[in-house]
């Protein structure tokens, strides 16, 4: 998948198709999934510092939002890290709590969790390439 090696394969094999291959489709796609998880984490960082000096110059003690399960936001966007790489069938009670206040606080990244699992499913369970467009064609 890389330009460098296009190129190397153009010129050495020029009559070859190119295939990319499953495992690489997927990992780019879980990789920008965790990249949207960790810019809201840093977000959350910001605005819990940004909270703590505005309690410092009033004098009130800070107290950050708990979350049921006992996180803060800041810890759910670090403790859900795993969750967005397991199948949910694989997740553990405290791994389901973690997702549903994941999604239901940052909406785009169950969008996108959708997307990247649904592409695994593709992947998992299609033999057929034009079945498989037509699956993600409806996406």
């Amino acid at each position: 998948m890389a330009g460098n090696m296009e190129l190397i394969c153009k010129r050495c094999f020029p009559q070859a198709t190119r295939v990319t291959d499953r495992f690489h489709v997927q990992k780019l796609a879980t990789e920008a999934l965790q990249e949207m998880r960790i810019k809201h984490r840093w977000e959350a960082i910001d605005a819990e510092n940004e909270a703590i000096e505005r309690s410092k110059k009033t004098g009130t003690p800070f107290q950050p939002e708990v979350l049921y399960n006992g996180d803060t936001i800041k810890q759910l966007l670090a403790r859900s890290r795993y969750v967005l790489y397991k199948k949910p069938s694989d997740w553990t009670n405290s791994q389901k709590d973690r997702a549903e206040l994941l999604f239901e606080r940052f909406p785009n990244l169950k969008t996108a969790y959708g997307l990247s699992f649904g592409l695994s499913q593709i992947f998992e369970n299609t033999t057929d390439k034009i079945f498989a467009q037509r699956i993600w064609a409806t996406k």
